[in-house]
């Protein structure tokens, strides 16, 4: 058989154990996606190993990004023009143009 050890299987679930994830809390059909009700609470869970269990609560889906997400919140770029990656120049995908003649 083609089955990895129990040992590998072991150490990728083990390395989950601790990750958090947010769900809106809503009433009627479920969680939706969270660009739905941005002003919603979220709960923020954590992975046991076996099940996701409560950790703490966002009162919106900001407070919620800046707990599952410390080290991008602090390093987010200034405000201000965005840099021209491309540079100078018609590249490469464009059509060339006709030449023009100077004659009216």
């Amino acid at each position: 058989m083609d089955d990895e050890p129990l040992s590998n299987w072991a150490e990728r679930r083990d390395a989950k154990i601790g990750r958090l994830r947010a769900t809106p809390v809503t009433c009627g059909e479920g969680p939706k996606g969270s660009h739905v009700n941005p002003d919603a609470p979220r709960v923020i869970e954590r992975w046991n190993g076996h099940a996701w269990e409560p950790h703490t609560i966002a009162s919106n889906l900001a407070k919620a990004q800046r707990i599952l997400y410390p080290d991008t919140a602090e390093t987010s770029p200034a405000p201000g023009p965005a840099p021209n990656p491309l540079g100078p120049g018609t590249g490469k995908h464009r059509k060339p143009q006709a030449p023009r003649s100077d004659r009216r």
